[in-house]
């Protein structure tokens, strides 16, 4: 004699799609809300100046040579280069625009020779403005 009836259970399902909608809410909101930092790629300690003036806003953002204390020295753009294809880059931007600027970010403890070829590539590219990045003292 049996009275209840036994029914037959299915095992349980895990429902993939709604857990799939929810990843992707939770992937666009921290995608939404992360902030991104420009960092850069070469940690330079500029040299002090008591003549260093702000920098003045141009219509034409500059071109960026870092000079570090290690080889290799120069970097282009975030990239080490040498002083050969640096001066092809620097050559081909200033036939491209004959006002660019070169700003010269140099390290205090990079050497100076490293700068005189690199204001010499300046010279030989026709680059007519050329600067060098300094902090005030007591700046960091």
């Amino acid at each position: 004699m049996q009275f209840i009836t036994r029914k037959r259970r299915s095992p349980p399902a895990v429902i993939i799609i709604s857990l799939i909608d929810v990843l992707m809410v939770v992937l666009i909101f921290l995608m939404v809300t992360t902030t991104f930092r420009q960092q850069p790629a070469v940690k330079l300690t500029l040299p002090e100046s008591s003549q260093a003036k702000e920098g003045v806003s141009e219509k034409l953002p500059p071109i960026f040579v870092d000079i570090v204390k290690a080889a290799p020295y120069l970097h282009f753009g975030g990239l080490p280069v040498t002083i050969e294809k640096l001066q092809e880059e620097l050559a081909a931007k200033a036939r491209a625009n004959p006002q660019v600027i070169l700003a010269i970010r140099s390290d205090t403890d990079a050497p100076v020779g490293q700068l005189v070829k690199v204001m010499d590539a300046a010279k030989s590219a026709k680059i007519k403005s050329v600067t060098a990045y300094t902090k005030q003292p007591g700046q960091r």
